[in-house]
């Protein structure tokens, strides 16, 4: 499992929101819960490379300022991931520990969900090439 850097790529051409094509995001109220998940999607198959551990103070560091509290004003944006970046950013006000994983398609996802369904969760999207897509 890997410390998470935002990576240029991981944000939309338009806007710069944060914008993981290609992988899922999992937000835990409980960080012990999301450093068990992220070993156990490991040993279900995952690399460890395609799984990364969002602490809170990281997700307000890096991937809460691809979104400006007025990115909305004065037209809303066409997409949800100004929204979602925003929702990310209470929760890990609150605390919440992410987990970002390498779901290319949807067995990949369904295989995540097995795992994080074992415990308490607040939110995983999917992050497909023209929408995100609740879990």
């Amino acid at each position: 499992m890997k410390h998470f850097i935002l990576d240029p790529h991981m944000c939309a051409a338009f806007g710069g929101a944060f914008y993981p094509t290609g992988h899922s995001m999992v937000m835990f109220p409980n960080a012990e819960d999301a450093n068990r998940v992220g070993h156990q999607l490991i040993d279900k198959g995952f690399s460890g490379d395609e799984v990364y551990l969002i602490p809170p103070k990281t997700m307000l560091a890096q991937i809460s300022p691809t979104v400006r509290d007025d990115a909305d004003t004065p037209l809303p944006s066409a997409g949800t991931d100004g929204a979602t970046v925003r929702m990310y950013t209470k929760l890990a006000q609150e605390g919440h520990t992410g987990l970002l994983v390498k779901t290319e398609n949807r067995a990949a996802a369904d295989r995540l969900m097995e795992v994080v369904r074992q415990v308490p969760y607040s939110v995983a999207e999917r992050y497909c090439r023209l929408v995100i897509e609740d879990l």
